[in-house]
């Protein structure tokens, strides 16, 4: 019997951040992650081991301003911790233009729709400076749900909650622009 690999998937989101220069692999940005709990919600129940075995499976990447990491339509099966620096994220309207919706900075998450549900990615994110990001694939985030159960678990718990959060806002947007009156 053969031994299944799961390499395509790997390479795909090594060439998909194959433009942007590699750092290596996060355990050895430990303490710059462990310096973002203060700064983000992502790690507001995070000990420092677990941030340090979280580490241990991602790859630290670098890009320069004006660089996507991210392009909407794009598949994708990883997400983003920016460590340092800002991405701007914007969305295609109907005319094929560029909207900005956010912009994100240092403890906040890109790219967690897709890393889950494997769909294209929804907007485009380039970095406005130079910014470092640590990068999630959907096949480690596998593996420290096998390995790391307890880890595993306090993520999923933060990413269930972070995108109910954002679902909920979005709601309340659209409810807010639906019950604006019409003008004739």
């Amino acid at each position: 019997m053969e031994e299944r690999t799961d390499e395509p998937r790997e390479r795909m989101s090594v060439q998909l951040l194959s433009h942007i220069e590699g750092l290596g692999d996060g355990s050895s940005y430990t303490g710059q992650i462990f310096d973002l709990v203060d700064h983000s919600s992502f790690f507001a129940e995070f000990t420092r081991e677990d941030i340090e075995l979280l580490a241990g499976y991602m790859h630290v990447y670098r890009a320069q301003a004006g660089q996507a990491v991210i392009r909407e339509g794009d598949d994708g099966d990883f997400m983003l911790l920016i460590v340092s620096g800002t991405v701007d994220i914007f969305k295609s309207s109907a005319e094929g233009e560029q909207q900005l919706m956010s912009s994100v900075g240092p403890g906040m998450t890109i790219g967690e729709m897709s890393m889950i549900d494997g769909e294209p990615r929804f907007a485009t994110c380039i970095a406005t400076d130079t910014t470092v990001f640590a990068v999630l694939t959907r096949d480690d985030m596998a593996k420290i749900i096998l390995e790391r159960p307890s880890l595993g678990t306090k993520i999923l718990i933060v990413l269930v909650t972070m995108l109910t959060h954002r679902l909920r806002q979005t709601s309340a947007r659209l409810l807010h622009y639906m019950e604006r009156p019409l003008a004739f």
